[in-house]
């Protein structure tokens, strides 16, 4: 890329999945509520102000044919009604539709990883550190820990997309292994890797898509990824971060 060329805005937002998700960790939300639909869409008119040319989400690259037909449906018949509706058919599909976005991507890359590593072998490095976390992790986040009462779905995608949420979601799923290993070994930090490796990958997939310089970028994925994105997009000399509060308000 030419030195001194316009970087790419990106809003990097994070959700939780709104619908079926094999994840260990989920959020209840009845994706059928005609309420909660409406509030996703509330968000959605929010976020359309960035007015994207491309959003990009958390599915496999194979699944792009019938992502992009879907999408085309759904914005010729935004009634259209899906069967088991997540966070793509909800809040992706309808911020498209109000900015009239033309390209829709998934970037998602499927790796496993064991993050029970530290309760599954004897661990030499940093039990005690790691024990403790994991009984009660929100007691090493004090802001996190007096904002997690109640909450409406703006003001709970607010706190999700804050920078010490998204720290927590890295250090929760991965830096925290690497208080775990036996007397010679690294398992924890190898299974963290993993988790690296599977969010480099997704950032990989993000360049593979044809961007130029007029084009604005919207990413939706379940918020660990988000703050993996983060960080790399953060040091990007292609692209630049939008502040997502300048449109969830």
């Amino acid at each position: 890329m030419k030195s001194g060329l316009k970087k790419i805005p990106i809003l990097n937002f994070g959700t939780f999945h709104m619908g079926f998700t094999n994840d260990e960790n989920k959020v209840e939300f009845d994706e059928h509520n005609k309420k909660n639909q409406e509030e996703v869409h509330k968000i959605a008119k929010m976020l359309s102000e960035f007015k994207p040319t491309v959003i990009l989400v958390e599915t496999r690259p194979s699944y792009n044919d019938k992502l992009q037909s879907l999408y085309k449906k759904y914005v010729q018949n935004p009634e259209m009604k899906f069967k088991n509706p997540n966070e793509v058919e909800l809040l992706a599909y309808e911020l498209g539709r109000l900015s009239e976005t033309k390209r829709i991507y998934g970037i998602d890359h499927k790796m496993s990883y064991n993050y029970k590593i530290g309760s599954e072998i004897d661990n030499k490095i940093d039990a005690v550190m790691h024990d403790n976390y994991y009984a009660n992790p929100f007691a090493f986040y004090r802001e996190i820990r007096n904002d997690r009462g109640e909450k409406s779905l703006l003001n709970r995608l607010k706190m999700t997309n804050h920078d010490e949420f998204l720290d927590f979601l890295i250090t929760v799923n991965a830096d925290i292994l690497t208080h775990v290993g036996s007397d010679k070994g690294f398992e924890g930090a190898d299974e963290a890797a993993k988790y690296y490796q599977r969010n480099l990958r997704m950032y990989s997939n993000l360049n593979r898509i044809k961007l130029n310089e007029n084009d604005r970028v919207f990413i939706l994925m379940g918020a660990s990824h988000t703050a993996f994105f983060r960080d790399f997009i953060s040091r990007s000399p292609k692209y630049k971060m939008v502040n997502t509060f300048d449109y969830l308000k």
